[in-house]
């Protein structure tokens, strides 16, 4: 049975990819095949290949899936901005429709977990009437928020998880991830999200400056999603 997941993030920057990398890693321990999808990736580098980006090469590196590249990020774009605006540069059109079938054809490889990462926030636009979200409406998937532990995070994690349930989705679980050093009151604020979040928290991965998502992945409990 192949259990498919939509990852999202409280901003950008709050290590949703290195999060996958974990769950993935995690998943792999157990004896899980794994595979992801980076729908759309912005800040892409120019390769005699083509277009790569970053997070969608170590979510490739992290899955035990060996897929090509088209099929892990089907739309690269290369300047580091919003999506629909260097969309709009580059005269392409994000279109919801064709990374759902990239999506499906991914879910039906033969995975036991599939993780599909979104780029920005729940409401990342894609053009002047859809957002990104409409993707895991789409797709029917429940939806795992990643916490970036930082000022501001509570209100950022309780808007998600509200526009998460208004859409009619499942948040199955949430990572307090201290991308940064520094936070003031860790505790206090990690104790106040365990409070609001509707979901089961899989785990608190302290900061990393190697950002090592193998070393990541003992710090999550993946059984939540697996049960």
């Amino acid at each position: 049975m192949t259990r498919t997941y939509f990852v999202t993030g409280t901003d950008t920057e709050v290590g949703k990819t290195f999060i996958s990398g974990a769950l993935l890693e995690r998943a792999s321990q157990r004896g899980l095949q794994t595979a992801a999808v980076k729908p759309v990736a912005s800040g892409c580098e120019v390769t005699h290949e083509g277009l790569r980006n970053g997070d969608a090469l170590l979510l490739q590196e992290a899955m035990t899936m060996t897929l090509p590249y088209q099929q892990v990020n089907p739309i690269a774009l290369e300047p580091a901005i919003a999506p629909h605006i260097a969309a709009m540069e580059a005269g392409k059109r994000l279109d919801v429709g064709r990374m759902a079938g990239v999506c499906r054809g991914v879910m039906a490889a033969g995975a036991d977990l599939v993780l599909i990462e979104g780029a920005g926030g729940w409401r990342t636009p894609l053009g002047p009437r859809s957002y990104l979200s409409d993707l895991p409406k789409q797709l029917d998937i429940p939806v795992i928020l990643v916490v970036g532990m930082q000022l501001g995070c509570i209100n950022h994690a309780v808007l998600t998880a509200e526009a998460v349930r208004r859409d009619g989705l499942t948040l199955a679980g949430w990572v307090a991830n201290f991308a940064r050093e520094g936070m003031a009151r860790p505790d206090e604020n990690l104790a106040t999200l365990r409070t609001l979040l509707p979901a089961p928290l899989l785990g608190v991965v302290s900061f990393d400056e190697n950002a090592d998502f193998r070393r990541a992945a003992g710090a999550l409990d993946i059984a939540p999603l697996l049960s």
